[in-house]
């Protein structure tokens, strides 16, 4: 799958322009480490503030997202919500119906299942267009969160998604309307991810080759998979090492696991972190083994910052890294296939800067967050024109 980029885009260019930016509501349900609240604030930092004014809604009141829109400035309005049938959903209706009204919002947009919760609302107020978004596979969702998206597809205006992966699973799937559904693909920022030849952290800065992965500690990254991979390769280069950045629920048992295959004294755990692009600029070899995976964040960070890639293939990760153009791929849950990947990268030198230099200048070209926040501002400005017309 190609990713194409309409060169106006690329140059920021916008074919309207309003007098007055138009105020948008954009709402998550928590503001901390995971990928759909990083991509929540950087269109909030990002978009055309000529065009449009931000607001900002989630149900937390604290995290890493949290403090960079504050600091900011992005309007923020804090939903209270513990559960829809607590006493604290009439309090957070209450809250968001007086700020939309009180702040003129013409647009919200639910990114993830807050869309439950503030879509029918926004409906019933009657803001001009309701959206939502699709950023990870359904497959994900409990049973009940999952009947509860699929009845809020039907009363949003459009629903966004990052991929031509996540299309497909909205239209086979989910059964909603090709018509219904718009596409924006993630961005990475370029000034802040980008190829350099930093120092290594302490927690590799010993080593002559590092392979790495950063990810929220969840079942469905795999990182037990990427251990067996590493463990079959790891005495391919004396000192070779594995760096798992990264906080979860899963850390003990991966922790475990490294015990198990022996790893102890190769595989370092580094909690999250704000220091990522340094981290990513320290790995010669980046791995992401998830089972699932929409248009992963991390890879197109690691791209960006020029490591080697793999990746498996599911989701949108065909589409970043290309026909082993710019990384490769191997079979999701194969650590055989996986294991082979990495060594054609271990002992090609050549071939893996080669792969670095080309992702590094597609992440530039392609995907960085300037295009990704002027096509979101085109999806808006085509939904409130569609509803202004009738």
């Amino acid at each position: 799958m190609t990713i194409e980029v309409d060169q106006n885009l690329a140059a920021g260019k916008s074919s309207t322009a309003s007098a007055k930016p138009v105020p948008i509501l954009l709402s998550v349900r928590e503001l901390n480490l995971g990928g759909i609240e990083r991509d929540v604030t950087q269109i909030a930092l990002k978009i055309d503030r000529s065009r449009f004014e931000p607001h900002v809604a989630s149900y937390r009141t604290e995290g890493l997202r949290f403090e960079e829109l504050s600091n900011a400035g992005v309007p923020f309005l804090h939903l209270p919500l513990t559960s829809l049938k607590s006493p604290t959903a009439i309090t957070a209706a209450m809250k968001i119906r007086r700020y939309i009204r009180e702040h003129g919002i013409r647009l919200v947009h639910a990114y993830d299942s807050s869309a439950v919760f503030v879509a029918p609302i926004a409906q019933a107020l009657r803001v001009p267009a309701v959206l939502s978004s699709t950023l990870g596979n359904r497959n994900l969702l409990d049973p009940r969160t999952r009947r509860q998206v699929r009845w809020t597809d039907k009363i949003v205006d459009s629903i966004v998604v990052n991929c031509e992966a996540m299309r497909r699973h909205m239209t086979d799937d989910e059964h909603v309307a090709s018509e219904r559904i718009e596409l924006c693909y993630n961005g990475v920022d370029t000034s802040e991810f980008y190829p350099n030849t930093a120092h290594r952290p302490k927690s590799s800065s010993e080593s002559p080759f590092v392979i790495g992965a950063v990810c929220v500690l969840r079942p469905e990254k795999a990182i037990d998979l990427l251990q067996e991979a590493f463990a079959r390769v790891r005495h391919l280069k004396p000192g070779m090492k594995l760096v798992i950045v990264g906080s979860g629920p899963e850390l003990s048992t991966f922790q475990a696991n490294s015990r198990r295959l022996g790893l102890q004294d190769h595989c370092a755990f580094v909690p999250a972190t704000r220091s990522v692009p340094q981290f990513l600029r320290s790995i010669d070899t980046y791995v992401s083994c998830s089972r699932s995976e929409a248009f992963s964040n991390t890879i197109l960070e690691a791209m960006a910052c020029g490591c080697g890639v793999v990746g498996s293939r599911v989701g949108g990760t065909p589409e970043l890294i290309g026909n082993d153009e710019r990384g490769l791929l191997f079979q999701p849950g194969d650590a055989g296939d996986l294991a082979a990947k990495l060594t054609t990268l271990i002992e090609n030198e050549s071939l893996r800067r080669e792969l670095g230099v080309r992702a590094a200048e597609f992440a530039r070209r392609k995907l960085s967050i300037e295009i990704a926040a002027e096509r979101m501002a085109e999806i808006y400005e085509l939904m409130l024109s569609r509803k202004a017309m009738g």
